[in-house]
């Protein structure tokens, strides 16, 4: 073994074991929804090191990487035996992403992946990209998860190599190994958001949808949809309604689409969802919440106005700045709640809460009046409280 090759080996061995054995520690004091947490739970640098380089002297004397990490983000969630897992969306320097999955024992360090990504089947149609998969354990038995499966435009213009088309993949599990593929999900609308409920309703299967008018362009795609379907293997939308609607001068202006799926509670169904807008430096992402009825999971009875969530910091600084995206969170039988979620495509950070914490900001939080004056008023409410109080 030559030295240069000894000497980088041993030098980049050791910052990844430093790196996966790091401890996290919450940011106090908050604000008291929830913690953020100092550092993020998985990066490029926490794939392996025998992905991202030939381990072999005589192949690759310099050491060099092979198969480049661009991003590691927008993650799936579920617990599994005691642990913590995230299917994350890995991107290589090739631009082209696939699942993987890492896990840890607690939910907010020591993140590990497992020796391969997932071999996920094909279609008779290929993916050229996936992305974004949404993990539900649905009450028949399964696991699922719904991601989107991106192609190329078949009616783009000749020299047009950007333009693409989006449908919602659906593949189930029951081991987290081996992957059933069942055919994409049939809608009018290009779908690149589709999550899963996690029970049956009226017998049903229910999807949360985003449809939209083309791969980038909502057009009349009015925000967070809802669907029932008669088979999940050979799923057709015939009928969506909006439920979650998309509003002028608000954080949901331009799209907005449903995160992972809702957490059951005893005052409703709780959803995190995403919302977006245009600014002057461009799209900007942050993450909000809603509730809906416990017996009408498409009815929604609480949201409070504004974003739960925006980039801060570095989570700003990224491959597409200024975004927060989520697709995973954890509920534990005790009721903390474990959100994980990306910053500028390019990394997973995790914050902790509990469900009481979450209903207590939706129930109470005012909610949009969509006008300056109804923002001041519910401000002067809260002051007027504080100082009679006194």
């Amino acid at each position: 073994m030559n030295e240069l090759f000894n000497k980088r080996l041993q030098s980049v061995t050791a910052e990844y074991e430093k790196l996966i054995s790091r401890k996290n520690k919450a940011v106090l004091p908050g604000n008291g929804i929830y913690e953020r947490y100092t550092y993020p739970v998985i990066t490029a640098e926490h794939t392996p090191v025998c992905w991202r380089y030939d381990m072999s002297p005589e192949s690759n004397p310099y050491f060099m990487e092979r198969f480049g990490i661009n991003g590691t983000f927008n993650a799936g969630a579920i617990k599994w035996k005691d642990r913590y897992l995230l299917v994350v969306r890995v991107e290589g320097n090739d631009r082209k992403s696939f699942f993987a999955i890492a896990e840890s024992p607690n939910g907010i360090d020591n993140f590990q992946f497992w020796d391969y990504p997932i071999t996920l089947p094909e279609t008779e149609d290929p993916d050229i990209n996936v992305y974004d998969m949404r993990l539900t354990a649905h009450e028949d038995g399964w696991i699922y998860g719904v991601f989107c499966s991106e192609r190329k435009d078949p009616d783009a213009s000749a020299g047009d190599l950007s333009s693409a088309v989006a449908a919602a993949g659906i593949v189930r599990t029951k081991d987290l190994k081996t992957w059933e593929r069942l055919p994409d999900l049939k809608t009018k609308s290009q779908q690149r958001n589709v999550v899963l409920h996690p029970e049956f309703v009226n017998g049903k299967y229910a999807l949360y949808t985003r449809p939209q008018d083309g791969f980038i362009d909502t057009g009349s795609g009015g925000g967070i949809g809802w669907a029932l379907i008669d088979d999940i293997t050979n799923a057709v939308v015939k009928e969506e309604r909006i439920i979650n609607h998309r509003h002028y001068h608000t954080i949901k202006e331009l799209k907005n689409g449903e995160g992972p799926h809702p957490i059951k509670t005893t005052k409703g169904w709780l959803h995190l969802a995403h919302g977006v807008r245009s600014c002057a430096a461009g799209l900007r992402y942050v993450l909000y919440l809603y509730l809906t009825d416990l017996a009408q999971p498409d009815k929604l009875i609480a949201e409070p106005a504004g974003h739960l969530m925006s980039p801060m910091g570095e989570e700003r600084i990224g491959d597409v700045s200024n975004v927060l995206f989520t697709n995973g969170w954890i509920a534990d039988e005790d009721g903390t709640v474990y959100i994980y979620y990306a910053s500028s495509d390019t990394r997973m950070h995790v914050a902790v809460s509990s469900i009481d914490r979450l209903l207590d900001y939706c129930l109470n939080t005012p909610a949009d009046g969509y006008r300056s004056a109804t923002s001041v008023q519910a401000l002067t409410k809260i002051i007027k409280n504080n100082l009679e109080s006194k």
